[in-house]
């Protein structure tokens, strides 16, 4: 029997068409070339015992490279994404420069390609809109509604909406946000940060923009009320999608008596009653995706006042590992799960080549042993950040992650930075969907 392949991934539980199914994995030029048959190849892993998923895509990270890349630069940061199962990242603009125009969209661009070790897209700012969609962002923001007026809000989704770009937003509102917080300026104790910033200022946010918008992409929900204005807006025929972060599934405000000033994120954390609506919103698919909303900063500048420490939490590494735990504690299905961190992000962000496993597709394969559990230990993660959030919890790491048919984990990272490739397109003047 000849060759055919290049590789062969043998005896796993694959995952295809929504389930599991026992089968080989044939693949040639970094595609699914084949699924199931008798055929060789000139290599094989064998996946006894284990599932394949499709590799996740993680469409909210912050890398922050170019500019303060002693927290995290592309290398760190993609390498922490490989170590957990994402094939695929898309970067925030709130980087140094901005990424607002073509040429800071060039710099980025040219510092990723160099060091990314999994493929990725990057988003544009809510600068120069034309411009960055003819440079190939994926998408405009997130858009950071409290920096902005309504009248700047309305004109910057506009823009995009005539660029045939999606807009992405983070929704709070800034008027809220600026009262309440000069209120509780006297206070220092972690809880005053939720209270600053309430779920009211999410929810209004997102009923603002979404009167204004066709198309709007919520990034991370993180309250009941926020949920219930895009349940409604969805119910009404809005072309209206959003993702959850697990730092608002698996945390709450009685988690800051703990971890304090570290636990400051934007939005910030709520009450159990939000980390339940937001699971099942997650599990019916009224919120679309799962993404981390990877924001590292170092412990030495989190451990500061609750108004001095910056926003945001380290994530990429832990989000699918956490998630599998999920699953094998019926929290969500295996089906909902993939749904959520492969398919219907490669939908929504037009990744044609990802988010399943199926002929033709980038074989974007995670290789999960269910029975392999551990605690999450900061120790053992890629991120610059040296710390975690998570730390101690159960959690199932992947034995193997692979971009286009190679391996790029193992346990160890097996690609050279520069691996990753980008996938963004032009897009001017498209239809919008």
């Amino acid at each position: 029997m000849d060759i055919n392949f290049d590789l062969g991934v043998l005896n796993g539980r694959v995952f295809i068409a929504n389930g599991l199914m026992s089968l080989d994995l044939w693949i040639k030029d970094g595609r699914i070339a084949a699924l199931g048959g008798d055929h060789r190849a000139e290599e094989t892993i064998d996946a006894s015992s284990m599932l394949v998923l499709p590799g996740a895509i993680d469409a909210h990270v912050h890398f922050r490279d170019p500019g303060p890349n002693y927290k995290e630069d592309w290398a760190s940061g993609s390498a922490a994404a490989a170590a957990g199962g994402v094939t695929t990242v898309i970067d925030q603009p709130n980087t140094t420069p901005r990424t607002l125009d073509a040429r800071s969209f060039a710099e980025k661009l040219d510092i990723a390609s160099h060091r990314s070790l999994v493929d990725f897209c990057l988003n544009g700012g809510a600068g120069e809109i034309d411009e960055l969609a003819a440079a190939g962002a994926t998408a405009i923001g997130e858009i950071f509604s409290y920096e902005h007026s309504d009248e700047q809000l309305q004109k910057i989704l506009g823009q995009a909406e005539a660029a045939g770009m999606l807009a992405t937003l983070h929704a709070e509102d800034g008027l809220i946000i600026k009262e309440l917080a000069a209120l509780l300026q006297h206070r220092h104790d972690a809880e005053v940060y939720s209270q600053a910033r309430p779920a009211a200022a999410e929810a209004q946010a997102i009923e603002k923009c979404l009167g204004w918008a066709n198309r709007l992409h919520i990034c991370h929900l993180s309250s009941a009320q926020g949920l219930e204005k895009v349940a409604r807006a969805k119910r009404e025929g809005k072309k209206v999608t959003s993702e959850v972060a697990p730092h608002h599934l698996f945390l709450n405000t009685k988690d800051y008596k703990s971890q304090g000033s570290y636990l400051k994120m934007n939005p910030p954390l709520r009450s159990q009653e939000d980390n339940d609506a937001l699971w099942q919103g997650l599990r019916t698919g009224e919120i679309d995706i799962l993404a981390s909303d990877h924001a590292p900063h170092l412990p030495e500048e989190k451990r500061e006042d609750i108004w001095e420490a910056p926003a945001g939490v380290p994530g990429v590494e832990t989000m699918l590992p956490l998630m599998l735990i999920a699953v094998k504690r019926n929290l969500i299905s295996l089906v909902r799960l993939v749904d959520a961190l492969a398919s219907r992000p490669a939908r929504i962000f037009g990744l044609a080549g990802k988010g399943a496993i199926e002929k033709g597709k980038d074989a974007d394969l995670v290789i999960v042993d269910t029975r392999s559990i551990s605690q999450i230990n900061s120790d053992r993660l890629h991120s610059r950040a040296d710390w975690t959030p998570f730390q101690g919890r159960d959690a199932i790491f992947p034995q193997m992650t692979l971009v286009r048919g190679n391996v790029v984990y193992d346990g160890e990272l097996l690609v050279q930075p520069g691996y990753g490739r980008f996938l963004g397109k032009p897009k001017i003047k498209q239809k919008v969907l």
